[in-house]
């Protein structure tokens, strides 16, 4: 009988186990964009939308996939412009409207550029506090630059909300193609 009851308690354990596993908080997957040569990883499938927006005066369509984890929403936008001159004032411009979407107030940022093989790249990457429905949240950005397509990876939630390592693992993953 005593046997009996371990064995019940051990499967019980290990199939509390197994169903734990089976559901992370993070399901991270390799993301592609159809539309912009990019790939990320997201931490739950991410939901993609497309629409018409005006960007330092251009209007664009912008391309979004974003999925939201604990609060925290993960999101990679993209756009083409006419032309790369375009797109380096576009840069700052999306910035300013991200930043602004939140009446944030930005706490670092830091911004770089390169020119290889005739072809420019700018970025600047930002962490920014503001408020979204009345409650504080915390915005951490990358905004990119590359011939005719800008780009915006944010994520964004209340501060609790954002685990420092998802952030790393979603910021770093982004890669152009």
């Amino acid at each position: 009988m005593k046997i009996r009851f371990l064995v019940t308690i051990g499967t019980a354990v290990a199939a509390a186990c197994v169903f734990s596993a089976c559901s992370p908080k993070f399901d991270w997957r390799d993301y592609r964009a159809s539309e912009a040569p990019y790939a990320v990883l997201f931490p739950a499938k991410p939901a993609t939308q497309t629409r018409a927006i005006s960007l330092g005066g251009q209007n664009v369509n912008m391309h979004m996939a974003a999925a939201e984890v604990d609060g925290a929403m993960f999101a990679v936008g993209s756009a083409e412009l006419p032309d790369p001159a375009a797109a380096q004032l576009a840069l700052a411009a999306m910035k300013t409207t991200m930043v602004g979407n939140i009446k944030a107030t930005v706490t670092s940022e830091k911004q770089a550029s390169s020119s290889a093989g005739g072809r420019q790249q700018s970025t600047i990457d930002i962490e920014a506090k503001g408020s979204r429905n009345g409650e504080p949240v915390l915005m951490v950005g990358h905004f990119v630059a590359k011939d005719k397509r800008v780009y915006q990876v944010i994520v964004v939630g209340r501060e609790k909300h954002m685990v420092k390592d998802a952030v790393e693992t979603f910021m770093s993953s982004f890669k152009l193609n």
